[in-house]
C-alpha cells in the first residue's frame, strides 16, 4: 500500500473559504463561513486522497526568524478581520474531532513546517500532496511532492508538477525562489528588484537560471535601465531569494509516525456540525439530520398584585406587550419586569392603576431595560406615563449588529444570539384569521419569557458593540434618538381632513373627465384598470408599435407607455389618469383612513431598525412617500398644517449632503474645492469634465453633470447613465471616463472601498455603523456589481442618515435649552419640519440652520436650506 502524506497549509485555507464564501451566522449568531468552507476542502481532500498520514500546520504569530533579515516582511498586510478570528478555534476544534493532527512553531511558518515534514516524507518514499492557496509553496514540487493550490471558490485547484511549472514559467520548481528573488512578492511585502516583473525575471532566469548567476553577469545582460537597477539593488534582490526560500529542516517536534491517519471520530464531528447547524454536511456524512424539539426550562416567576421596592428597583427589564396592530390604540396585554429579585408578571390593570408604578417608570433615575422602547414609550403615553430612564434597548442593539437582519420579535433576536428560552409571537398568538389573545396563564409565561430573553441579552449585546467599535454609535445617537422619535409618534401632525376630502372630489373630476377623453381616442368605453382591455385598444386598434409582451398578452406597464408617449394623445392620458388615480387612492384616501379619530393628527411610526443603510422610513402611513413630483401630489402637503392658531409650519433640509459626504470621505481636491467655495456643485462638474469656463456651461452640460453627480456614488453604469440622459451609451462611458479622470479622489475612493469591503465583508460610516455584504465575493457577476455598488453607496447614505440623526438629537436638546414651544413633527429624507408659533420663527430661522450644519465636522461645509408658511407645502 502506498504511503501518501497531506499536508495543509491552514491559515490559508481557512482565509480561501473565508473569503470564497459569503459571512455567514448559525443561530447563535457565530460566523461559520470560514469553518464551513475548510470543511468542505478537508472532506474532498479525505475522499480523492486516502491519506495515510495527515497534518494541518498553522502560523504561530506574525513574527518569525525572517523578521529578523528584514523588518517589513508581510508588513503590508491587513488585520484579519475579527469574523475571520473568532472562527479559528472552531477550526481546531473541528480539525481534533476529525482526528486530523495540527501543528505550529514559534517563530517559523507554516510553510516551513510543510517544507521540512515533505522533505522528510519524500526521503521515506512517501507521496506528498501539498494543499495550500498560496504559491510560495510551489518550490517544494518534486516528481514526489505536488502542491494543490486553490483558485476561485473553495474546491477548484491547480496542481503544481514539475511539468505544470515548466508549462506555466517555464523554470524548474526550484528556480522559483529565484524568480521571486529578482520579482519580489506584494502580499508578503517582499522588495525584490524594482521595476523586474514576472516576464523580465522568467526572460533572465532561462538565460542565466538562477538569481545569483544574473546578478553576477550584469554586464551581459540587455538593456541599460535593466542592468542599473540589478547593479543597484544587489543586495536586495539576495534578501529577497532568501525571504522567499521556505526552511526545510526547521527544529519541528513533530514526526512523521506522530501524524498517523486513522479515520475520524463519526460522534464528534456529527456534534460539532449540529453545534454550527451544518446541516447539509450532515447528510453527506450519512446522518439524519433531526431537528429537535427544544425542551425551554421552567421560569418560576410571581404574579404581581401590589408594587412594592422588591418589583420597581433601580435597575430593570421592563417589557410591555403591544401587538402591532394596535400600536397608537395602546392597547397593552401586560407587562414582564426581571431584576436582580427575580421575574414578575404584570397584569395591565394593575400597572396602570398605580400610582407607585407610574411615578417609577417616569423616575429618570431608575434605569430601564428594554426591547423597543419606542413602542413602548409611545403606548404608555396614551396611558398616561411618560416612560423616562431607558438605558439599555435590546431591539436597536441588535439591529446595529445585524443590520441586514429583520427582528419581528424579542424571540428573533434572542435566536441570533443564541438564545433558545422564548418562543416567538406567531405561535403564541397565531396568525392571520387564527389570531388571538391566549389565556392568562399562557401569556403570562410568554412575557416573562421574554423578560429572561432582554435581560440575558443585555450584556452579550454590549459586548458585541464595545467590540465592534459601536458603543458610541448605540448610547450617543441611536438610543437617544428612539426617545425623539416616540415623541415625534405621540405628538403627531395635524391634518386638515377638509381640505384632503376637496383635493379628492377635485381629482375624482378630474379622473372622470380623463376617463371621458381615453374613451372618445379609443372609440368605445374600456376598462382602463384592466391591462388586457388597454392592451387590446393600443396595440390591437389603435396599431400602436407592441414594445414587451406577457404571458397574458401585451405589457401596458409604466415603462412601456412612456416609450409610447409621442406615439398617440391616448398615451399621455393614460399615464396621466394612472398618476391621478395612485394620488386619489393611495394618499389621499390612503392618508383620511389614518387620522386619529381623538387627535385628528397622524401618528405616523418611525421605523429606526428596518433599513440596511440607517436610514429612517416611517409607515401608517409612509410619509416620506408623498409624491412631489406632480404639482396635485405637492398640493397633499398643503393640508398637513400646525396643531395651534397663530404657528407655522418650518422646514430645513440639507443641501446635497450625500454629494458632501461623498467630497469629505474620498477627500477630492475638486470636490472639496467647490464646495468650500459655495459653487454650484452641477455647474462646476460640468466645467471641470468639460474644460469650459463658467459662463459657457451650457444647461445641458449641466444637466449631464447633475445626472453624473448623483448618480456616481451609486456606481452607475454607462447603460444607466445613457437611459437617464438619452444618449448613446458609448457618450455615456466617455462622460463617466471623463468624470473620473478629472475627480481622481472618487476613483480611488470607489476602488479603495470594493477592495476593503472584499477584506473585511463590510463597510463603515462616519459613525461605525456596519453593514455587511458578503455577496461581493459571489461568483455570479451581477450579484457581485450590485454589492460592489452597495460597498460604493452604503458609507455615504448611510453617513448622510447619521447625520440627521445627529441633527435631530442636537436639535432636541437646543429647543429645550432655548425653551421654545417649537416642536419637531416629522424627518423625511435630509428634512425636518417643526410646527412653532409665529413669534419664534426669527429665533428657528437662527438655531435650525446653525444647529444641523454642525452636527459632523467634515472638511466641506454642511449647508442648510429653510423656509415656513401655513402649511407644509406653503414651507417649501
Amino acid at each position: 500500500m502506498t504511503k501518501k502524506i497531506v499536508l495543509i497549509d491552514g491559515n490559508s485555507i481557512a482565509y480561501r473559504a473565508f473569503f470564497a464564501l459569503p459571512l455567514l451566522n448559525n443561530d447563535k449568531g457565530i460566523h461559520t463561513n470560514a469553518i464551513y468552507g475548510f470543511t468542505m476542502i478537508l472532506m474532498k481532500i479525505l475522499e480523492d486522497e486516502k491519506p495515510s498520514h495527515m497534518l494541518v500546520a498553522f502560523d504561530a504569530g506574525k513574527t518569525t526568524f525572517r523578521h529578523e533579515t528584514f523588518q517589513e516582511y508581510k508588513g503590508g498586510r491587513q488585520k484579519t478581520p475579527p469574523e475571520l478570528s473568532e472562527q479559528f478555534p472552531f477550526i481546531r476544534e473541528l480539525l481534533d474531532a476529525y482526528q486530523v493532527s495540527r501543528y505550529e512553531l514559534e517563530n517559523y511558518e507554516a510553510d516551513d513546517i510543510i517544507g521540512t515534514l515533505s522533505k522528510q516524507a519524500e526521503k521515506d518514499g512517501y507521496e506528498v500532496k501539498v494543499i495550500s492557496g498560496d504559491k510560495d509553496l510551489t518550490q517544494l514540487v518534486t516528481e514526489n511532492i505536488t502542491v494543490d493550490i486553490t483558485k476561485k471558490g473553495i474546491t477548484d485547484v491547480d496542481s503544481y508538477t514539475p511539468d505544470f511549472v515548466n508549462e506555466k514559467y517555464g523554470l524548474t520548481p526550484g528556480q522559483i525562489i529565484d524568480m521571486k528573488g529578482l520579482m519580489g512578492d506584494t502580499s508578503d511585502n517582499i522588495p525584490g528588484v524594482p521595476g523586474v516583473g514576472e516576464k523580465t525575471a522568467i526572460k533572465l532566469l532561462k538565460e542565466f537560471t538562477t538569481l545569483e548567476n544574473v546578478l553576477n553577469s550584469v554586464d551581459k545582460v540587455s538593456g541599460k535601465k535593466l542592468k542599473e537597477k540589478l547593479e543597484e539593488h544587489h543586495e536586495q534582490a539576495i534578501m529577497s531569494k532568501k525571504l522567499a526560500t521556505i526552511d526545510c529542516e526547521a527544529p519541528i517536534s513533530i514526526s512523521l509516525d506522530d501524524i498517523h491517519y486513522n479515520g475520524f471520530d463519526v460522534k464528534k464531528v456529527t456534534g460539532i456540525f449540529k453545534e454550527l447547524g451544518f446541516n447539509s454536511l450532515l447528510e453527506k456524512l450519512g446522518e439524519e439530520v433531526v431537528v429537535e424539539e427544544e425542551v425551554i426550562p421552567d421560569l418560576p416567576f410571581e404574579k404581581v398584585t401590589e408594587f412594592t421596592n422588591v418589583v420597581l428597583t433601580d435597575e430593570a427589564v421592563i417589557y410591555a406587550e403591544v401587538l402591532d396592530e394596535s400600536y397608537h390604540k395602546a392597547d397593552i396585554l401586560g407587562f414582564s419586569i426581571q431584576n436582580e429579585n427575580g421575574l414578575f408578571y404584570i397584569p395591565v390593570d394593575t400597572a396602570l392603576s398605580s400610582e407607585s408604578f407610574k411615578k417609577w417608570a417616569e423616575d429618570e433615575t431608575k434605569q430601564k431595560i428594554v426591547y423597543d422602547g419606542k413602542k413602548t414609550s409611545v403606548a404608555l403615553h396614551w396611558k398616561g406615563i411618560a416612560l423616562k430612564g431607558i438605558s439599555f434597548d435590546v431591539l436597536i442593539a441588535a439591529y446595529l449588529l445585524n443590520p441586514s437582519e429583520t427582528f419581528d420579535d424579542v424571540a428573533s433576536v434572542a435566536k441570533t444570539n443564541g438564545l433558545s428560552i422564548v418562543q416567538s409571537d406567531e405561535l403564541v398568538y397565531g396568525k392571520g384569521a387564527k389570531r388571538s389573545i391566549p389565556n392568562e396563564e399562557i401569556l403570562s409565561e410568554h412575557l416573562i419569557r421574554k423578560g429572561q430573553a432582554i435581560y440575558s441579552l443585555k450584556d452579550k449585546l454590549e459586548m458585541q458593540l464595545e467590540q465592534n467599535d459601536q458603543s458610541s454609535l448605540f448610547y450617543d445617537l441611536e438610543l437617544p434618538l428612539s426617545v425623539i422619535l416616540a415623541e415625534m409618534e405621540a405628538t403627531g401632525v395635524r391634518v386638515d381632513s377638509k381640505r384632503l376630502k376637496d383635493m379628492g372630489d377635485d381629482l375624482a373630476e378630474q379622473l372622470t373627465s380623463l376617463e371621458k377623453n381615453i374613451h372618445e381616442h379609443a372609440g368605445e368605453t374600456f376598462n382602463i384598470n384592466s391591462p388586457k382591455q388597454l392592451g387590446v385598444i393600443l396595440f390591437d386598434k389603435l396599431q400602436l408599435p407592441v414594445i414587451k409582451k406577457t404571458k397574458t398578452g401585451y405589457s401596458t406597464s409604466a415603462d412601456v407607455l412612456e416609450k409610447l408617449e409621442d406615439k398617440h394623445e391616448i398615451v399621455r392620458e393614460i399615464l396621466h389618469y394612472r398618476q391621478l388615480g395612485k394620488l386619489k387612492s393611495t394618499y389621499i384616501d390612503g392618508l383620511l383612513k389614518v387620522v386619529h379619530e381623538d387627535t385628528k393628527k397622524i401618528h405616523t411610526r418611525f421605523n429606526q431598525v428596518l433599513t440596511t443603510t440607517g436610514r429612517l422610513s416611517s409607515i401608517d402611513p409612509n410619509l416620506q412617500n408623498i409624491p412631489i413630483r406632480l404639482e396635485e401630489g405637492r398640493k397633499i402637503r398643503q393640508a398637513f398644517v400646525p396643531s395651534e392658531k397663530d404657528w407655522v409650519i418650518f422646514a430645513a433640509d440639507y443641501s446635497q449632503i450625500e454629494l458632501r459626504v461623498l467630497a469629505h470621505i474620498a477627500n477630492d481636491k475638486n470636490l472639496v474645492e467647490a464646495f468650500r467655495n459655495d459653487l454650484d456643485i452641477h455647474t462646476k462638474t460640468a466645467m471641470d469634465v468639460f474644460h469650459v469656463e463658467k459662463e459657457d456651461v451650457t444647461s445641458n452640460m449641466r444637466r449631464q453633470a447633475k445626472a453624473v453627480n448623483f448618480g456616481i456614488v451609486y456606481g452607475i453604469s454607462d447603460y444607466g447613465l445613457s437611459q437617464s440622459l438619452g444618449i448613446t451609451r458609448k457618450e455615456a462611458g466617455e462622460f463617466i471616463k471623463r468624470y473620473l479622470e478629472t475627480f481622481v479622489g472618487v476613483q480611488d475612493y470607489m476602488e479603495d472601498i470594493v477592495a476593503d469591503v472584499r477584506e473585511k465583508g463590510y463597510v463603515k460610516t462616519l459613525l461605525h455603523r456596519r453593514r455587511y455584504i458578503p455577496e461581493i465575493t459571489s461568483s455570479n457577476f451581477n450579484i457581485r456589481s450590485f454589492a460592489e455598488r452597495t460597498a460604493m453607496n452604503t458609507p455615504i447614505q448611510g453617513s448622510a442618515a447619521d447625520i440627521i440623526k445627529k441633527a435631530m438629537i442636537d436639535m432636541a436638546a437646543r429647543l429645550k435649552k432655548e425653551k421654545v414651544q417649537a416642536k419637531l413633527l416629522l424627518q423625511v429624507h435630509d428634512e425636518l419640519i417643526f410646527e412653532a408659533p409665529k413669534e419664534e420663527i426669527a429665533i428657528l430661522e437662527k438655531i435650525v440652520p446653525e444647529v444641523m450644519e454642525n452636527a459632523v465636522e467634515l472638511n466641506v461645509p454642511l449647508k442648510v436650506d429653510y423656509s415656513y408658511g401655513d402649511s407644509w407645502y406653503d414651507a417649501k
